[in-house]
């Protein structure tokens, strides 16, 4: 039975506080205090990997006749309107198919396989019940494609358009892997484009500013003119309905492939690259001129006056999966289904951006930032 005796100190307000801004410590920095604060409560015996990572890994079963003990994957995002989403372009049935993706894509990218999901909505008032009903019709979608049910949630009166969403994955103990565990002379690789997601949240914005100020759709480049949404339809969908990477990991069990360091391309590849380097204290070269960018991709940034090679460092939102992978395992994969983007180096040499004239510059973790 619980301890119901109450804390020693049960203030009735938190007292004098300081007031440091989220913004001065950042997303990283902010968990880092708040695991701290949890302290023990933060651990447990079972747990197998806990804060820090793409997801949390615990056991729920004994050994199975390989040895193995089977264990849960446990991944949670919240998508607030405003902040990561506008209705005046995102459609609801787009919205709620990213809201199941992205969490699909933490378990991917722990070498798990999604199970149960739980939907929590905090609905403002000028959303019908229709619009949630396509909100929902997206959820579905992306359930039956990734083999999840849905279980649970919860709804709630919000000022804001809020849905999150728990998924529950599982997997074999020995099968997990997690942003640690890259070694010097592994191959530093990623399962599809990068980039892409970026332009297509270009050209959205580009259409909404077109929108307000009056301009014309047309793929002529005039200035305040909307884009030819045809013509970047590629990008666009990867901005609306990101594809987690599950292929890739059943296409690896069947190769009997295990990568050795494993993480999701949300916030820009520049900052996950830095999350294995952190993890798995080693250093990184990333070859500027493998970046896998598609053509759309390329021509966004042609008319929006940018880098392709910047979305694809500092974009996110692609989802693809970043791995490493030792150089002797890789025969074993489809080279269609990869692409080389670079090599884990020792840990003084940094994570690093190598230039088409071989000069080497440092990689700011750069990408998306919350706060």
């Amino acid at each position: 039975m619980p301890d119901a005796t109450p804390p020693d100190a049960a203030p009735l307000s938190d007292g004098d506080l300081q007031f440091t801004p989220v913004s001065e410590v950042g997303e990283f920095g902010l968990i880092d205090r708040l695991r701290d604060r949890l302290g023990d409560a933060a651990s447990a015996r079972d747990l197998v990997v806990g804060i820090g990572d793409d997801a949390a890994v615990y056991r729920v079963g004994g050994a199975g006749s390989d040895g193995s003990a089977r264990v849960h994957v446990v991944t949670t995002d919240a998508l607030v309107e405003g902040v990561h989403f506008d209705r005046t372009y995102v459609p609801l049935r787009a919205l709620g198919w990213k809201a199941v993706a992205v969490n699909v894509s933490d378990v991917a990218a722990m070498n798990a396989s999604p199970r149960f999901a739980t939907v929590t909505l905090g609905l403002p008032n000028n959303l019908s019940v229709e619009g949630a009903e396509a909100l929902y019709a997206g959820i579905a979608e992306a359930c039956e494609r990734y083999g999840l049910a849905v279980v649970g949630g919860d709804t709630t009166a919000s000022a804001r358009l809020v849905i999150s969403v728990t998924v529950v994955g599982e997997a074999d103990e020995s099968a997990i892997v997690t942003r640690a565990g890259a070694a010097p002379g592994d191959l530093l690789c990623v399962t599809g484009d990068l980039g892409s997601a970026a332009a297509g949240l270009q050209v959205l914005l580009a259409g909404k500013d077109a929108m307000d100020t009056g301009g014309a759709a047309g793929g002529d480049g005039a200035e305040g003119a909307a884009p030819d949404l045809a013509e970047f339809a590629y990008v666009v969908e990867r901005q609306l309905m990101p594809q987690a990477r599950l292929d890739r990991v059943r296409q690896w069990a069947e190769a009997g492939v295990r990568p050795t360091a494993l993480v999701d391309v949300s916030d820009g590849l520049a900052s996950e690259a830095h999350h294995l380097s952190q993890a798995g204290t080693v250093g990184a070269v990333i070859d500027g001129g493998l970046l896998p960018i598609h053509v759309q991709t390329a021509l966004a940034a042609q008319r929006f006056d940018a880098r392709a090679e910047a979305y694809a460092l500092y974009g996110g939102e692609d989802y693809e999966l970043l791995f490493t992978l030792p150089e002797a395992e890789a025969p074993k994969l489809d080279p269609a289904t990869y692409a080389v983007v670079g090599q884990i180096v020792e840990p003084d040499e940094g994570v690093v951006l190598r230039l088409p004239d071989g000069n080497r510059v440092p990689l700011v973790a750069g990408g998306y930032k919350h706060y």
